[in-house]
């Protein structure tokens, strides 16, 4: 029961009329201050603006990028030299575009040093110093600025091919220690060497991207027909007098006399063979016993084309297919146009011969080359060395033996053109590699983001909107979940009690 005499010093009982309303305070004022929703929301949208000013930044940085191009170094490792290639491009489409440099009659700029890294079998150290004249020749065609982001391959070949794969390894190595403080952008892996089947598909790529074949149509398409520079000219010479030797080689009823001579049918009449510590020239034939003092030089075509026919019919016997054209090897019939590269072009404009001549045309020149006396040959192409001169007769020979005896090409066929570049462009595998490599990888490294995302900015946008979106949602429901409280006085109690109120 209440008492009537309760009363509160603090409180007016006049003021206390039942018809009067209870007045609620809230139990805890309000006062100025930052709402937390407000403070995310801003931050979410920040950060929106943000990104998606960096990734349209971005975006058109890589534009411009690709619209400037960049360059490339593509370094060949050959058996008889070192050759940098430098490529300035353009990124237009999926193929780069190259640019014309210098005259403006090529698109690479190349130099070459000599020997050939196999050369530095046994002073490692030697190979990575071969390479910094090239390197330094690179960095002249390349502005300082860009060093960082111009790839730099080094892909060794046929000399390298042919050491133990540890000796291979100690080679590379020591160029990998040049090529990663050369300033250029460089990976341990980006120095290899490179199989035959590689240099041909790049060789194949370097002449469908000259002729502007490359991505269209497979049908249009040209085959090429590469013999190798001097190393495998060598290698074919060094594997005829392998044949000599082992008595599988006969020419003719003349081919040995008396035991002391034997005529040898590609090297013009008049040269003289010396035998030294049993080591011969280059291309020249020499016999089983190599206590033999001198070789007899009988200039003769058709006989030296019969001994690199049988080159190359080395091994037949070894065929698994019905039929091989060049000893164990299946080769398809050929079809379509080809171009012929290296020697063959060489070799064709040496004796003036047109680019599209035919093998008919070809024979008659080396006839009369092979049946020359060598002093009238030395007079007439005196700028040249004795052992470049000697190459001729045999590489006429061979090409011949090559195409028509064993690739089933007709003496007129007209679908062989002797190049090797076309508009400005070298037939060179180097320059293949290089095209590849730019067709696989056109965009360089891409950022994280930018992999998750893709290149286009407004998914960045999409992105942050949603997440604004949906901090405005956690807040709205963050606030209709927390409880509405009033504050009322108790006159029974004579105290301020906070109570809930229902939504």
């Amino acid at each position: 029961m209440r008492r009537s005499i309760a009363h509160s010093p603090a409180i007016d009982c006049q003021a206390m009329d039942a018809s009067k309303p209870l007045r609620f305070i809230p139990s805890n004022p309000k006062k100025p201050r930052f709402n937390l929703c407000i403070v995310l929301a801003a931050v979410a949208v920040s950060l929106a603006v943000f990104f998606f000013l960096f990734a349209a930044a971005a975006a058109g940085g890589r534009d411009r990028s690709e619209k400037r191009g960049g360059f490339g170094i593509v370094i060949d490792g050959g058996s008889t030299g070192t050759r940098i290639h430098v490529f300035e491009f353009s990124a237009e489409g999926e193929i780069p575009v190259l640019e014309m440099v210098g005259s403006g009659k090529s698109v690479v700029m190349s130099m070459k040093v000599s020997p050939g890294l196999s050369d530095y079998a046994e002073d490692v150290d030697g190979a990575g110093r071969s390479i910094v004249e090239l390197l330094e020749f690179g960095k002249g065609k390349v502005p300082k600025e860009r060093w960082g982001e111009t790839e730099v391959r080094l892909m060794a070949t046929a000399g390298l091919r042919r050491l133990e794969v540890a000796s291979q390894e100690r080679v590379l190595e020591s160029c990998r220690r040049v090529l990663r403080s050369s300033g250029f952008r460089f990976q341990d892996d980006w120095a290899s060497v490179i199989s035959g089947s590689d240099e041909g598909i790049y060789a194949w790529i370097a002449a469908n991207y000259a002729m502007g074949s490359l991505g269209g149509d497979p049908q249009q398409t040209t085959g090429i027909i590469e013999l190798g520079g001097a190393s495998a000219q060598n290698a074919a010479y060094e594997s005829l007098r392998k044949l000599l030797e082992s008595g599988d080689l006969k020419l003719s009823a003349e081919s040995v006399q008396a035991g002391i001579s034997s005529l040898d049918p590609c090297t013009p009449s008049g040269y003289s063979h010396g035998v030294q510590s049993g080591m011969l020239p280059s291309g020249v034939l020499s016999l089983k016993s190599m206590s033999l003092s001198t070789l007899h030089a009988r200039g003769n075509f058709s006989e030296c084309r019969s001994a690199a026919l049988m080159l190359l019919q080395k091994g037949k016997g070894e065929c698994m297919y019905k039929h091989c054209r060049i000893g164990s090897t299946f080769i398809p019939h050929l079809q379509g146009k080809f171009l012929a590269t290296e020697n063959f072009f060489y070799t064709s404009k040496f004796f003036g011969l047109a680019s599209t001549a035919s093998l008919s045309d070809l024979i008659l020149a080396g006839k009369q080359f092979c049946g020359e006396d060598w002093f009238r040959l030395k007079k007439k192409y005196h700028s040249l060395t004795q052992e470049d001169l000697l190459h001729y007769c045999f590489s006429s020979a061979y090409i011949v033996a090559l195409l028509h005896d064993s690739l089933g090409f007709a003496l007129d066929d007209k679908r062989i053109q002797f190049v090797n570049q076309v508009g400005g462009m070298p037939i060179d595998w180097a320059l293949g590699a290089f095209i590849l490599l730019k067709t696989d990888n056109p965009g360089g490294r891409r950022g994280l983001i930018t992999n998750i995302l893709g290149d286009d900015p407004s998914s960045l946008l999409s992105l942050f909107i949603v997440s604004t979106v949906l901090v405005f949602t956690v807040c709205s429901i963050s606030k209709w979940r927390k409880p509405q409280l009033k504050t009322i006085y108790d006159l029974e109690k004579g105290r301020y009690i906070v109570t809930r109120v229902n939504r």
